[in-house]
């Protein structure tokens, strides 16, 4: 199965950051990843909020549109408290 420019791009984060954490790069070498590295995150988080949107459209309540908060993993639930 092909993946997903979403799940690319967060392979290649991960990449980056165990690079950049070995310590063994030039200054100019850190930038260059790093630099990378941010723009990756914008564009994931780019699709995210692409996706968000897309499940608020889909969301409907009684014969109209209703946006519901999506609660991501390890997010407390409505009700739940945080420990």
């Amino acid at each position: 199965m092909k993946k997903s420019k979403f799940e690319s791009g967060l392979k290649r984060i991960e990449e980056i950051v165990d690079t950049l954490e070995e310590g063994s790069l030039s200054l100019e070498e850190s930038l260059k990843l790093f630099e990378e590295g941010v723009k990756l995150s914008r564009l994931s988080n780019k699709i995210l909020d692409d996706a968000e949107r897309r499940v608020e459209v889909l969301v409907q309540r009684e014969g109209g549109l209703k946006a519901e908060p999506f609660a991501a993993a390890g997010d407390p639930q409505e009700g739940e408290e945080e420990e």
